[in-house]
């Protein structure tokens, strides 16, 4: 899997909504109503993340969820990132 150029990473936040670049990473926070709802949220991104064999770097304290995707074989940021970053958005 090879990296995304700058043109590709542009087109690819363009079509994710609150997704930036942190890091060298692809990067969101996600806010829920309660621990309880971040934690199902994380429940059901695993049975996506663990169908694309690709995961996250993620943390959860209380009610908001840190993303940061990135592929390290890469070294960088590649298709894979953008497409577990839509599949995600998905699942909110």
């Amino acid at each position: 899997m090879e990296r995304l150029t700058d043109a590709e990473l542009d087109a690819a936040l363009a079509g994710l909504d609150g997704w930036s670049v942190r890091g060298g990473k692809l990067h969101k926070e996600y806010e829920f109503a309660s621990f309880n709802e971040a934690f199902g949220f994380m429940a059901r991104a695993a049975m996506e993340i663990e169908k694309m064999d690709h995961h996250p770097e993620w943390a959860n304290v209380y009610s908001r969820l840190t993303v940061d995707l990135v592929t390290h074989d890469a070294g960088g940021i590649t298709a894979n990132d953008a497409e577990l970053a839509r599949r995600l958005d998905a699942l909110r």
